[in-house]
């Protein structure tokens, strides 16, 4: 299988208050088309290992590769780059920007792309949001929306540049057990249709159990 995400022996230490190791170690390989879990105790490491691959903290040891390109010791601008084109975030928050319509949250990364037109990026986005069945809601203000619409939009946006990944801190966390669902589904039906991977940090058991593979963590470290 085509490897997306690569990591070898990558380590993190916080320096303060006191010198402690958050991450120890931590080898992994995402490949194309999977849909897997990161679960562990809060505190275990788990969100600052999706910051590490996620380019979004660059001060570790150890070598992290995206779509077999070395990514470790790149400059500022080429991250910020790669992260725009190659990675989609969802958060547990969505982050829209209230004043704007739904249309425009999800144009936004491929304008700072500036690959495409605006109509080809209008038509994208209106595709995206179909796809994800809010596309009645593209002119509303983004502040208008249900908290589970307003995930979707989320994962529209994420997906807009055709990313390799998406990255997703917790994603279900502020949603209800149905709108939770509907999103786990989404996120299901885009590993089926495609070789996009996704990569989850969820405290939520039942729906870890259902992705590809679950990645357990202890202490920074990958115990299963």
């Amino acid at each position: 299988m085509r490897e997306i995400i690569r990591t070898e022996r990558v380590s993190k230490y916080f320096t303060k208050p006191v010198m402690f190791q958050v991450l120890r170690d931590i080898s992994l390989v995402i490949n194309a088309g999977e849909f897997v879990s990161i679960m562990g105790k809060s505190g275990c490491g788990k969100s600052t290992l999706l910051y590490v691959l996620s380019t979004m903290d660059t001060e570790y040891n150890g070598t992290l590769y995206l779509n077999g390109n070395q990514l470790t010791g790149r400059n500022a601008g080429e991250l910020a780059r790669v992260r725009n084109e190659e990675i989609g975030f969802v958060f547990q928050f969505h982050y829209l920007l209230p004043e704007f319509t739904v249309l425009d949250n999800v144009m936004l990364p491929a304008r700072k792309l500036g690959k495409k037109t605006v109509s080809e990026i209008r038509a994208s986005a209106l595709e995206k949001l179909q796809l994800l069945g809010i596309e009645d809601q593209a002119n509303k203000k983004a502040n208008m929306l249900s908290g589970g619409q307003k995930q979707r939009v989320a994962i529209a946006r994420a997906l807009i540049n055709e990313p390799k990944i998406i990255m997703g801190d917790e994603p279900t966390g502020n949603l209800d057990s149905t709108n939770s669902e509907n999103v786990f589904q989404i996120f299901k039906q885009l590993s089926r249709n495609g070789d996009l991977s996704l990569l989850m940090v969820t405290h939520d058991e039942d729906l870890a159990r259902r992705t590809d593979r679950i990645i357990r963590m202890e202490d920074g470290q990958i115990v299963s």
